[in-house]
């Protein structure tokens, strides 16, 4: 019975179009108690504070939604052949190109737990997306997805790393995918040379401070100006390390619509970024991944970026 249900719910995750899907069994991840409070301890979340904040709810689920016996893991490639069309742009990560990944996933997500309770209407579930204090990719590799490479990133070997992670918290026994225990980034070092600055540690961890994914959308303060020479250009985030990643070359493509760049996004030239007014920037980022960061943020992370190209 356990294993038919747990059949059910893989084959109607991949009709909604997930590409990769597992289940974990919960338990404390204990393991990473340590790591997690020396990051914090020196300092590498930056200003992200609340990252060292309850840190026994981050490795325990059952703080997180009570009862919880079961974790469904599921990964939603944003790799796109489609990018930014003009040389000398500021850049966006592929992962801000479409709509907010959180509203497109927690969708999914939300019909896949309606059709669980479909077929069980005693469990209770709460759907995770980026959000919360929910550890998701420790959850993914628990549940069979992947490993954490060298740059910190879930990789999956059929899919990559350009992929989202969502997570369903169950009060429901089902059957458990192994977890992932193997390293199969081996000796390769390619994502942390390639960082332009030097964020990534030896022990998977990134230092925030010097991280352009952090500076260009978490921090609250200007870009240091010792980090702008290293910018190439970027705006919003940054795909540097999973580039150069070796196990992204025949990468899964995006399946999925919501995720692919808005064409006149990727026509921007680069006099239109320069002039990029307010309500031509409410009209095309404000409902993407990228509409986080308000219009005078953005726009001094463009002029940034320009300062970065010119250097």
């Amino acid at each position: 019975m356990v294993e038919s249900l747990s059949d059910k719910i893989r084959k109607n995750a991949f009709e909604l179009g997930f590409q990769i899907f597992g289940i974990a069994r919960s338990r404390v991840l204990s393991e990473r108690e340590l790591i997690l409070k020396n990051w914090v301890a020196d300092g590498m979340n930056d200003n992200m504070g609340y990252l060292g904040r309850d840190t026994d709810v981050r490795l325990n689920p059952s703080l997180l939604f009570p009862g919880t016996k079961s974790l469904i893991v599921t990964g939603l490639s944003y790799n796109s052949d489609l990018k930014q069309k003009h040389p000398g742009v500021p850049l966006l990560s592929r992962y801000t190109y479409g709509q907010d990944y959180h509203v497109v996933i927690s969708k999914k997500l939300e019909a896949l737990l309606a059709y669980i309770r479909e077929n069980d209407n005693s469990i209770e579930g709460k759907v995770f997306v980026d959000s919360g204090k929910l550890s998701e990719k420790a959850w993914a590799q628990e549940a069979g997805l992947g490993w954490q490479g060298k740059h910190s990133i879930l990789i999956n070997r059929e899919i990559g790393s350009f992929f989202f992670i969502g997570v369903i918290l169950l009060n429901k026994e089902l059957a458990y995918d192994k977890p992932f225990e193997e390293d199969l980034c081996g000796n390769c070092r390619l994502c942390i040379s390639a960082c332009p600055t030097g964020a990534i540690n030896e022990n998977r961890t990134i230092d925030a401070r010097k991280c352009i994914a952090n500076l260009t959308i978490e921090s609250r303060g200007p870009i240091p100006e010792n980090i702008i020479p290293n910018l190439g250009g970027r705006i919003y985030g940054c795909d540097r390390c999973q580039e150069v990643c070796l196990w992204n070359k025949k990468a899964a493509k995006n399946m999925t619509p919501e995720f692919e760049i808005n064409p006149e996004i990727a026509g921007l030239t680069p006099e239109d970024w320069l002039h990029l007014s307010e309500e031509r920037f409410n009209r095309l980022f404000k409902t993407l991944g990228s509409g986080r960061v308000k219009y005078d943020r953005f726009s001094e992370n463009i002029r940034v970026a320009f300062k970065s190209l010119n250097a």
